[in-house]
C-alpha cells in the first residue's frame, strides 16, 4: 500500500470524508447514538469471546466458529466506528490516501471472511443434523481449524486485487467522499478515469465468491430442512431445528441487509441513501448476533452464570 501511495501522491494525498455533514445540528446526537451502538457491539461480542475462551466445555466447533464470528464483528466495527465518532466530535474529517485504502481493504476482507465463516458454520450444522454419527470425525479440531483458516485466507486474499485497482485510479476531481467511511462505490464515483475494468473485476469476484458462499449455505440448509422434515416426532423436529435456528437467523440478517444495500436497481442508487443502508449493514449483524446466540442458549447462559458466580465469590 505504501508503494501505491507514492504512485498516487502527485494525484491525491488524501480525502475528505463528508460523513453526515448534511445534518450538522445532529452531530452530537449522532455521536451519542453511534457511541452507544459501538459499545453494545463491543460488550456483547467481547462477552461471547471471553466466555467461550474461558470455558473448556464450549470448545466445540459450533462455539469456536461463534468465537471467530465475534472477533470479526469487533474488528469490522472497530475499523469504522472510532473514526466516524472522531469526525462527529471534532469535525476533523480528513483521511490520508493510505489510511483510506487500508480502511477499504480491511472492511472488504472482514466482510468476505464473515460470509465464508457463516458458510463453514452452515456446513457444521449440516453434518450435525444430516450425519450425526460421523460428526466427531468430520468436524474434528483439525478440520474445524482448517475451515476457519480457509475462511480468513480467502477473505483477506480476495479484496487485494480490488484494493490495487482502486488505488491506481486517478482522483483529479473532488476529494470529498460522500460517505462515512472509505468504501468502494463512493471512491469509484470520485474517479475521473475509466472505472469500467474495476467494476467488471468487482462484478466477477462477487459472482465467483459472493454467490458461491451463498449457494453453499443455501445447499446446506436445503439438506438440513429435508432431514428435519423426515423426523417423525414433532419434539425431535423442534430439537433438530433449534440447533441451527441461531445460525439461520444470523445468515438471514447478514444476507438480508446485503441484498437491501447491493441488490437494487441502479436507478435507485443514491449516495445519501446508501450511507444509511451501509450503517444498517455494518451495525445490525454485530448488534443482533450476541442476542441471537445467547438468549435461548442454555449452555451459554449456564457458562455466563458460572463465570459471574466465580467472579463474585472471588471478590468476596
Amino acid at each position: 500500500l505504501e508503494q501505491m501511495v507514492s504512485e498516487n501522491k502527485e494525484n491525491v494525498s488524501g480525502f475528505i470524508i463528508q460523513g453526515f455533514s448534511d445534518t450538522p445540528e445532529l452531530h452530537i446526537s449522532l455521536f451519542v447514538l453511534f457511541l452507544g451502538i459501538y459499545l453494545i457491539i463491543l460488550l456483547g461480542n467481547l462477552i461471547i469471546f471471553l466466555v467461550i475462551s474461558c470455558n473448556p466445555h464450549l470448545h466445540t466447533p459450533m462455539y469456536i466458529f461463534l468465537q471467530n464470528l465475534s472477533l470479526i464483528d469487533i474488528s469490522s466495527t472497530s475499523n469504522i466506528f472510532p473514526n466516524l465518532l472522531h469526525i462527529l466530535l471534532t469535525q476533523q474529517n480528513s483521511i490520508s490516501f493510505l489510511g483510506c485504502m487500508t480502511q477499504m481493504y480491511v472492511f472488504a476482507s472482514l466482510t468476505c471472511s464473515e460470509y465464508f465463516l457463516l458458510t463453514a458454520m452452515a456446513y457444521d450444522r449440516y453434518v450435525a443434523i444430516c450425519d450425526p454419527l460421523h460428526y466427531i470425525a468430520r468436524m474434528s479440531r483439525k478440520h474445524c481449524a482448517g475451515l476457519i483458516t480457509a475462511a480468513f485466507t480467502v477473505g483477506f486474499c480476495n479484496p487485494v486485487g480490488i484494493a490495487v485497482c482502486v488505488s491506481k485510479l486517478s482522483y483529479c476531481a473532488s476529494h470529498h467522499i460522500n460517505h462515512f467511511f472509505c468504501d468502494v462505490t463512493p471512491l469509484l464515483k470520485l474517479s475521473c478515469s475509466s472505472t469500467f475494468s474495476v467494476e467488471f473485476f468487482i462484478y466477477i469476484e462477487t459472482i465467483l465468491l459472493g454467490f458461491s458462499s451463498f449457494l453453499l449455505t443455501l445447499a446446506s440448509y436445503i439438506f438440513i430442512i429435508s432431514a428435519i422434515l423426515k423426523i417423525q416426532s414433532s419434539e425431535g423436529r423442534q430439537k433438530a431445528f433449534s440447533t441451527c435456528a441461531s445460525h439461520l437467523a444470523c445468515v438471514i440478517t447478514l444476507y438480508g441487509t446485503a441484498f437491501c444495500l447491493y441488490m437494487r436497481p441502479t436507478t435507485s442508487y443514491s449516495l445519501e441513501r446508501d450511507k444509511y443502508f451501509s450503517l444498517l449493514y455494518i451495525a445490525l449483524g454485530p448488534v443482533l448476533n450476541p442476542l441471537i446466540y445467547t438468549l435461548k442458549n442454555r449452555e451459554f447462559q449456564s457458562s455466563i452464570n458460572k463465570m459471574l458466580s466465580f467472579f463474585v465469590l472471588d471478590r468476596c
